[in-house]
Parts: structure tokens; C-alpha cells; sequence
């Protein structure tokens, strides 16, 4: 069974039994490029706009109550999750996300007349363009739905990043007393406590925390109103005002109309910065993932000073051997990530004049990595940090075999004495204090003053008074 519709171009036969129409079947045929459907996210606050516009249109006399009741009901039936299945635009598209905004218009329309008792294609009692879309322009409604769906998306990011901090600052407290050798280039550097290492890694979380709960405000401007190119045209004034005002009750976040609705429809920068920050994220899991992944190595033949949860076996052919998936999966989508960004930074600043056409790659990207990022900082804080035990015994025999502590004797003994030191120890295959000791540069006294290696992760020069 099919239904007839009509647009500019032609005819089209519909299944009768889709609530999408003719708009969105050009946009089927038109652009079958990756098979990402757009974000449910973003179609919810698409339809939340929809639904806060025909309602405000009813009061101001432009559409009848029975009309506006039945947009807003069909709305708050997508926004309850129904109907996804009828969202079937490809993610990437031409049109600046007319074909998204257009699916959403005609599956509201379609519902709308059922819910009045009418046949799906009747548009003579609903229109999607006509009532569902009066006083709109996607220009106006695409951009403020995806500012709308970032917010919602950035507050379980910013959650999950406080509870991944937590559990750092948790095994900083627990590995307070584990002391190891430092590394810088790879190569033995000077003492390091393992709490201490755990206290950057949840300083540098604690920044990307800050960061995005802030950038949350560079998101509030919304331009509903605008229309076309922020100027307003074919907008009730008194409609642009209670719009914005409306829509920022529904979605439970602080829009404000923009007072520039040119600049905040033609420019897309606000969502590169937010991507900037995501990066930021996605750097700091990937180099902690990266460090747990080295410290973890072995077990036999690595470093060995951290032991991961063991989550899954590893290999198909090598029995017992168990991988660090979970650090390994965080690290790919933090390239994942950055990818993204650069897309995002592109689509940005390839917008031209008073439009940005690129907006559908910028809300694929930019709601795909708040998401993916959430689920990342989720596994990597419950399936791994949490669950991170330290082997101590073997961080103070890497300690005591290194020769790390030989930076300690520089206060004391000059730069080229404790080269000399060093090297006597590495020929000799003995300790920093026995190669001292041999080269009698110090008293022994003095040199276990120096040489105590829970003084050199502290500021000051060991072996003199506190």
C-alpha cells in the first residue's frame, strides 16, 4: 500500500504505512552515504522546538487549538522515545539538515492527523510546512537544537568525569605509600611515589571536568526567531520572544535568545570550541591509558608495577594470556575522537556568508563524541581504575636496582662527580650507594641521609635539615 504526495519537484509514492513523506524520500534516495541515522538526541530536540512552537503559535491565534494540541502531543510522543524507527535520514547530508528538520516536520504532521483522526498524507487538516514548521527555518531550528542536545549530552560527560577523578583521587590515597622509579624519555629518571603519578591523572581529569561544565555557557545563545539568516523574516515578534523564553522551560537549561541571531546562525565556532575540549579529554584518557597499559606490562617480561582487572581472555592461540582491553579501547576512541574534531573544524570554517551548510557533519561529530567519550570515561573508571591493584614488592626491586637515586648526590657532590658515581655503579653492575662508597665521596652516614628515597619525592634537597 502506497500514498501519493507532491512537492516542488513531482510526485511521489509513499508506503503508506511510514508517518515520514515525500521530503524525506528524496532525501533517502539522495543520500545513501554511511548508514549513521542522526542522533536521537538531536531529534528530540528538534521535536521539543517543534512542540514549544505550535503551542506558542496557537496562543498567538496562528494556528487552531486543536492543531497545536495535536503537534505538541505527536512531539511529546518522539520526545518519550516513539517513533524513531520513522527517522531514517542519513547522518551526512546537503541542506544544512533541511532533510532532518523535514523528517521531523512530516512525521509530526502524519501523527498529528491520526491523532485528529485523519489519514497519514491528509495535509489538508496538518501541514509540515504550513503549521508544524510556521514561523521556523531549519537555519534557525538546527543550530539551536544541536546547542540544546550538546548541553543535555555534556552533563553525564561532565558526571562521569567527576566520578573517573574520584577513583584516581581514591588509588592516589591507596598507593600513597608505594614508592617506585620515575621515568622521563622512557628511561629511569628519579623517585616517584605510584599515589603521586595517580594524583596527575586525576588533576588532569579534574581540568577537563572544569573545562566542559563551563563551556556549557557558550551554548545558552539560541536563535529561535531567525528564520532564515538570523534577521527574523516571516517571524511574529511576539512569537520570537515567547519561543525562546518557552523552549529554554522545556529543555531545563539556561537559553537565552541570542541578541545576535545572524552571527549565531551563520557561524559555527561555539561547536569547535566544544570539540576543542573534548579533544582536551580525549588526550588526557588516551595518555592514561597509554601509561596504564606500559605499567601493567609483563607480566613477567614488563614493567609489571600496576596489575589491571582481568576482563576477557586475550589471545586465540596463546593460552593465558590476558590483554589490557579496556585501556586499548579508551586510547582508540580517543583517536576517534580527535578525528572528529578536525572534521568539526573544517565543516566550521567552510561555512560561507550567512549559513554554515555543513551543520549535519558537525552535529554527527560533535553528539557522537560527547556520547562515545561518556561511555569511554564509564569503562575505563568502572572496568579498569577501580579495580587497579599495585605490586609493591616489585616497584621497590626495580627502585633499589636502578640508579636512579644518583640525582640526589648533585647538591652535594657536583654534576661530574655523581657522573663518575653512575658510571662506577652501571660498569660494576652495583648500587649508587657502593659505587659511592667505593669512590668515597661521602661518609656512609651521610650518604643514607641522601640516598633515602622517599626524601627525593619531596621538594628540597635531601640529606640537609628540613
Amino acid at each position: 500500500m502506497v500514498r501519493l504526495e507532491k512537492d516542488l519537484l513531482g510526485e511521489r509514492e509513499v508506503p503508506a504505512t511510514v508517518y515520514y513523506g515525500i521530503h524525506t524520500m528524496r532525501a533517502l534516495e539522495n543520500f545513501p552515504l554511511t548508514e549513521y541515522k542522526v542522533s536521537p538526541v538531536l531529534i528530540k530536540a528538534i521535536a521539543l522546538i517543534k512542540k514549544t512552537a505550535a503551542e506558542v503559535n496557537f496562543e498567538l491565534g496562528y494556528l487552531t487549538k486543536e492543531k497545536g494540541q495535536a503537534i505538541a502531543q505527536a512531539a511529546d510522543e518522539i520526545l518519550n522515545g516513539q517513533w524513531q524507527d520513522q527517522f531514517v535520514v542519513d547522518a551526512l547530508q546537503g541542506g544544512a539538515g533541511t532533510s532532518t528538520n523535514m523528517n521531523v516536520n512530516e512525521v509530526l504532521a502524519n501523527r498529528a492527523i491520526e491523532l485528529l483522526g485523519g489519514q497519514k498524507g491528509n495535509y489538508s487538516l496538518v501541514h509540515p510546512l504550513n503549521d508544524v514548521n510556521m514561523h521556523q527555518s531549519t537555519n534557525d531550528v538546527y543550530p539551536t537544537a544541536l546547542r540544546i542536545a550538546a548541553i543535555w549530552l555534556l552533563k553525564p560527560l561532565s558526571e562521569g568525569c567527576a566520578a573517573l577523578q574520584e577513583a584516581l583521587q581514591a588509588k592516589e590515597a591507596a598507593f600513597a605509600g608505594v614508592i617506585k622509579v620515575g621515568r622521563t624519555e622512557m628511561q629511569d629518571a628519579v623517585p616517584i611515589m605510584l599515589g603521586q603519578e595517580f594524583s596527575a591523572y586525576a588533576g588532569a581529569i579534574a581540568r577537563d571536568r572544569w573545562r566542559l561544565h563551563k563551556v556549557e555557557e557558550r551554548l545558552r545563545q539560541a536563535a529561535l526567531g531567525g528564520t532564515a539568516i538570523g534577521t527574523g523574516i516571516n517571524a511574529n515578534k511576539k512569537y520570537i520572544f515567547m519561543v525562546n523564553d518557552r523552549v529554554r522551560q522545556y529543555a531545563g537549561i539556561g537559553l537565552a535568545r541570542a541578541e545576535n541571531m545572524i552571527d549565531v546562525i551563520q557561524n559555527a565556532d561555539v561547536f569547535v570550541e566544544v570539540s576543542g575540549l573534548l579533544k582536551a579529554l580525549a588526550v588526557n584518557l588516551g595518555k592514561i591509558s597509554h601509561d596504564l597499559r606500559l605499567l601493567s606490562s609483563g607480566p613477567r617480561a614488563g614493567l609489571r608495577e600496576l596489575r589491571l582487572p582481568e576482563r576477557q581472555a586475550g589471545s586465540s592461540i596463546m593460552p593465558g594470556k590476558v590483554n589490557p582491553i579496556i585501556p586499548e579501547a579508551v586510547n582508540q576512541t580517543a583517536f576517534h575522537i580527535m578525528a572528529s574534531d578536525m572534521a568539526i573544524t573544517m565543516a566550521a570554517q567552510s561555512g560561507q556568508l550567512e549559513l554554515n551548510a555543513f551543520m549535519p557533519l558537525i552535529a554527527h561529530h560533535l553528539l557522537g563524541s560527547l556520547k562515545i567519550l561518556t561511555n569511554a570515561v564509564h569503562i575505563l573508571d568502572e572496568f579498569c581504575v577501580q579495580g587497579l591493584t599495585a605490586d609493591e614488592e616489585h616497584c621497590r626491586n626495580l627502585l633499589e636496582n636502578s640508579q636512579v637515586s644518583v640525582t640526589a648526590l648533585v647538591p652535594h657532590i657536583g654534576y661530574d662527580l655523581a657522573s663518575k658515581v653512575a658510571r662506577r655503579a652501571s660498569e660494576e653492575n652495583i648500587t649508587i650507594r657502593a659505587a659511592a662508597l667505593a669512590l668515597a665521596v661521602l661518609p656512609a652516614e651521610k650518604l643514607d641521609a641522601i640516598l633515602d628515597p622517599r626524601a627525593m619525592t619531596r621538594p628540597g634537597i635531601a640529606g640537609t635539615p628540613k
